[in-house]
């Protein structure tokens, strides 16, 4: 497998050239990889545009991945959520009656960077709420687990009120690693004549399983993926991909442009050299550990079952517990002292992410981790001798985490909390309440009043209440579950 950008790049490092031109670290630094921090010289493509290198390193890319057409992408699928609803209004077929808004079905967990681009693209959505009882689904705001038979009640409903969306949109995997029906999901929207698009940000090595489980595989349209949160990749790196027939119908050009319009013209080369060396571990011998990773996942799993605590059936590579209600910020508090940064914590789950460049080291501190801790509903216990790993890896013994006060530890009241997403009065549009006047307010004095701008971090960056949404007083306990203590609401 060819690297032409990264092979570009070297070659240019070591030609002695005289730096006269962008950026202005000149191949110097302190950081110890200016050298190959280079921006669009002779010779290095332009991402915009596409027809050398960088070219020729995405039509690799698309080969390795099945799709119609990949597109590389460094600003993660941030950028890629806005470019694929772009894309999708440009899908509608010629004589569909335009309402006054577009409007897509979403599964109600999605990033704020979804709620972005409904705002940029003066779009309405229909949400897609969870189905099931939080005793037999997640309870947490990341997920939404939508059917298939819900997408087509709610496409039905749609059709005959006369407002048919442009797209299904769905999140899959979720941040807490839960698949959807996908290849079901896409059926019944190509069906109604509606393409399905994934957010896959969490997925991008499903199609280098022994069985590809990529929505790309499994009949989505459109999708995006970040590179970096799965694949040996730096941060920023992502995917656009589009199925055999969109890419007949989207032409390249449109797709780029769709690309700058929802992102920057001086995109990071060091992320396109990631990107492009992703190739290389592709098509050798990832795909393998990566199979072997996922069997060891599994193997802990099993082994939390043993001990009796709760353990989500998630995507390969994540694994999602809970060790009992409301002790899922003290259980990532204990993992750290164990020398283990979770990935995310809510208020019931600890969501671990795992790839083949983890070691035995961070396999073991996770067993023993589960070995000492506390029975289901009971906080764990902190073993004061910390684990060292094996010499040969050269990493010494973890060092000791501050100790846990009474505010880490969740109360009883926010234990008995319901995280699950709840349908909201949309008072005005999504457009309207983020270019609206706001005032930033204590959540406690925010019942009654329009969210403005979304007010959530990344992780999990899935709204509690939606841009243009009135907040009600149930979900002020769950802001505050999630460390959010004031919103910006319109004046």
């Amino acid at each position: 497998m060819k690297t032409p950008v990264f092979d570009f790049v070297t070659r240019y490092c070591e030609s002695g050239m005289s730096r006269l031109h962008m950026p202005g670290h000149k191949g110097k630094g302190p950081l110890g990889i200016e050298a190959r921090d280079i921006t669009e010289i002779r010779g290095a493509d332009v991402l915009s545009e596409a027809e050398g290198i960088i070219g020729e390193s995405e039509d690799m890319a698309t080969r390795l991945f099945g799709s119609g057409r990949s597109f590389y992408l460094t600003e993660g699928s941030s950028q890629g959520i806005r470019a694929m609803l772009f894309l999708a209004l440009k899908l509608q077929p010629p004589g569909r009656p335009a309402a006054s808004r577009p409007l897509v079905l979403a599964a109600r967990n999605v990033h704020r960077a979804m709620v972005s681009a409904l705002a940029l693209l003066d779009a309405d959505a229909a949400w897609i709420y969870p189905e099931q009882a939080p005793e037999k689904a997640p309870d947490s705001v990341c997920s939404c687990h939508p059917t298939a038979a819900g997408v087509r009640s709610a496409l039905t409903r749609l059709k005959e009120e006369g407002r048919l969306p442009f797209a299904v949109y769905i999140t899959s995997p979720d941040y807490l690693g839960m698949q959807a029906p996908v290849r079901e999901i896409a059926e019944v929207s190509h069906a109604f004549g509606v393409p399905l698009l994934v957010d896959n940000a969490h997925g991008a090595y499903l199609h280098f399983l022994e069985t590809p489980c990529h929505p790309m595989d499994l009949g989505a349209d459109l999708c995006c993926d970040s590179a970096h949160k799965t694949l040996p990749c730096l941060t920023g790196g992502a995917y656009l991909h589009l199925s055999p027939q969109a890419a007949s119908r989207l032409p390249a050009s449109l797709v780029r442009s769709s690309l700058v319009l929802f992102g920057s013209t001086s995109p990071s080369y060091l992320t396109l050299q990631s990107l492009d060396l992703v190739n290389a571990a592709l098509a050798g011998d990832w795909p393998g550990r990566l199979r072997e990773t996922a069997r060891r996942v599994r193997g802990l799993r099993e082994y939390l079952r043993l001990f009796g605590h709760e353990v989500l059936e998630t995507e390969p590579l994540k694994l999602t517990f809970s060790l009992g209600r409301g002790a899922g910020t003290r259980a990532a508090d204990q993992l750290r002292r164990w020398g283990v940064e979770p990935e995310f914590s809510d208020v019931n789950y600890v969501v671990l992410m795992f790839s083949p460049d983890n070691t035995a080291l961070d396999y073991q501190r996770v067993r023993e981790f589960i070995r000492h801790a506390g029975s289901p509903g009971k906080p764990p216990a902190f073993d004061q001798a910390r684990l060292s790993g094996p010499a040969e890896s050269g990493q010494g013994a973890c060092a000791p985490a501050p100790d846990i006060t009474s505010s880490d530890v969740v109360s009883r009241d926010a234990a008995a909390l319901s995280l699950c997403l709840r349908p909201l009065e949309q008072a005005i549009s999504v457009r309207e309440a983020v270019f609206l006047p706001q005032e930033e307010i204590d959540v406690r004095k925010a019942a009654g009043r329009i969210m403005g701008a979304v007010t959530v971090s990344c992780p999990p960056a899935v709204p509690i209440a939606v841009s243009g949404e009135r907040i009600t007083e149930d979900l002020i306990p769950v802001f505050l579950s999630c460390g959010i203590e004031t919103v910006s609401v319109i004046l």
